[in-house]
């Protein structure tokens, strides 16, 4: 084409030779891109629209360089939403250089001016292409969040469907062993990429919900604990969850923090958020409470605010256990705590040895877990058998 023809000259052979760039720019596409002759024909037909569109806009904008706020709608708008999760920004680029390629290959005795122009659009074309794929980025952070929040909200509630699992493998979750939840306060400025990587450097997984002042961590393990496990990744998959609840307090507000009971896996994880909720409700009331503290050591607060998880606890793990060991040490233990931890009284009104005492609240402790000797564990076991002796007497109302 001469170089010395009008705009309109150069318009009309422009959208002669239209036609035949396409078919030049997808052999193209097919010689040098691996990638798109590896993938689906749909796919690759969809990647052929965007090109196509690509030069027809391009013939548009040459017409009227105004238009160029809608280049991304002209050509991106041809593709599939799929094409976006499935091409990358690199490979958009890959095919945006290709089709510029054969295009200036083609009208490179077009004039000076054409040149210029198929110059200017590509640059332009290339910033589109990045602001569709951050839009992209942001719009599926966005939805991300809310679907992060809403399987959060699920396992707080307990309301478990079967759209569960998928939602929560959407969101990446890598957690497979055990799992538990931690409440706390939310800060100021919650940097939730800085709790992930936290996160991800012990060897577990977090899925993390604002509830207004509060803020929930269901944390995971990223492998299911053992012994090989701990061998072949190191110290960091042997970290207890309260240690991984210490290592992530500083991303929390102020106030109480604590960690609800591990559960062997995500399913069952509402038993352990129902017990971190309701320690964080009475947290206030231990006035030396650590922080972190485990939702079990708050069992005592629990049972008085009416919580029935910390009243079962209680009485399964501490009253019936011993009950069905022993009657001697349930009894020992009763006297022990009513005589303000004495073991001296406690032997008088036994009538026997205090060495005999002091073996049988070791019995207890290798029973049940927990050392009577100690003031805050000495609590949480009256309780037990206070509520235990409670459901002993219970009976039912029979009716008339």
């Amino acid at each position: 084409m001469a170089p010395n023809r009008t705009k309109a000259e150069t318009l009309a052979w422009l959208r002669t030779i239209s036609g035949e760039l396409s078919t030049a720019t997808l052999k193209r596409l097919e010689d040098t891109l691996p990638w798109y002759g590896d993938m689906p024909p749909s796919r690759r037909s969809a990647v052929g629209l965007v090109a196509q569109a690509g030069i027809t806009s391009f013939i548009a904008w040459f017409d009227d360089p105004r238009s160029t706020p809608w280049i991304a709608a002209d050509v991106f708008g041809a593709a599939p939403r799929e094409l976006l999760r499935s091409v990358s920004l690199q490979q958009t680029l890959q095919l945006i250089r290709v089709t510029v390629e054969v295009v200036e290959e083609r009208v490179k005795d077009g004039g000076e001016t054409l040149r210029e122009a198929i110059l200017l659009y590509s640059r332009e074309i290339a910033f589109a292409a990045a602001d569709v794929y951050a839009r992209a980025a942001e719009a599926r952070g966005l939805w991300d969040a809310r679907l992060e929040a809403l399987v959060v909200d699920s396992i707080l509630s307990g309301e478990y469907d079967e759209e569960l699992p998928s939602r929560i493998a959407a969101l990446g979750w890598h957690g497979h062993g055990e799992v538990a939840v931690l409440v706390g306060t939310t800060p100021k400025t919650l940097d939730v990429d800085q709790v992930r990587r936290a996160a991800r450097h012990m060897a577990a997984d977090v899925l993390i919900g604002v509830q207004g002042s509060r803020l929930v961590l269901v944390v995971g393990r990223a492998d299911p604990r053992s012994r090989d496990a701990d061998e072949q990744i190191g110290t960091s998959a042997a970290l207890s969850f309260m240690e991984i609840a210490v290592a992530l307090e500083p991303h929390f507000g102020p106030g109480h923090l604590v960690l609800g009971h591990e559960v062997p896996n995500l399913v069952d994880a509402s038993k352990s958020a129902r017990a971190a909720l309701a320690g964080f409700a009475v947290a206030r009331s231990w006035r030396h409470a650590p922080r972190p503290v485990h939702a079990d050591d708050l069992l005592p607060e629990r049972a008085l605010a009416g919580d029935p998880l910390a009243r079962a606890t209680l009485v399964h793990r501490i009253y019936r256990p011993l009950q069905a060991h022993s009657t001697e040490l349930l009894t020992t233990l009763w006297c022990y705590l009513d005589n303000g931890r004495s073991l001296e009284a406690t032997a008088r009104e036994l009538f026997v040895h205090p060495n005999t005492v002091r073996y049988r609240l070791k019995r207890v402790s290798e029973v049940i877990g927990w050392d009577a000797t100690g003031a805050r564990e000495a609590l949480i076991l009256q309780a037990a058998l206070i509520i235990g002796s409670m459901s002993d007497h219970e009976t039912p109302v029979r009716r008339s």
